[in-house]
């Protein structure tokens, strides 16, 4: 099989209020849009892959458990000072956290699903020494 593209799909409840969590906070460029009765759906680019954010979701304002949600998206930047004082701007709580295997920020979408910021100098050095951990 040869694989053209790679996306993931993320159903919400907040539909309108997810798209604009992902297209501002992380500046994702706009691929398309569809809107079909009770059904919309935003593409968005997401590198060389994409995020498709559909409704037909369930929202939970506390955040989603590993067991009612097990995929965390994961955002890799340069620089986690600047990417954390993009996310306070935003009027979202957080802060970064330095694990043994590298710096994270998490946060929660307007569903409550849970979104990371990773650093990719960690991750670049994980990658390329072979060292394991930050599935977190």
């Amino acid at each position: 099989m040869q694989v053209e593209r790679t996306g993931i799909i993320l159903n919400v409840e907040h539909f309108d209020e997810c798209v604009g969590f992902y297209r501002q906070l992380f500046e994702l460029p706009l691929m398309f849009e569809l809107a079909e009765g009770d059904f919309s759906l935003c593409c968005l680019s997401l590198g060389d892959s994409y995020l498709m954010i559909e409704t037909e979701g369930v929202a939970k304002s506390r955040g989603k458990s590993i067991a009612e949600n097990p995929t965390k998206l994961r955002f890799n930047v340069s620089d986690m000072g600047a990417a954390l004082e993009r996310v306070v701007h935003f009027g979202i709580s957080a802060q970064i956290t330095t694990h043994t295997w590298g710096r994270t920020i998490d946060i929660l979408d307007p569903d409550g699903n849970r979104v990371g910021i990773r650093d990719e100098p960690g991750f670049y050095q994980q990658l390329h020494n072979g060292t394991k951990g930050g599935g977190r």
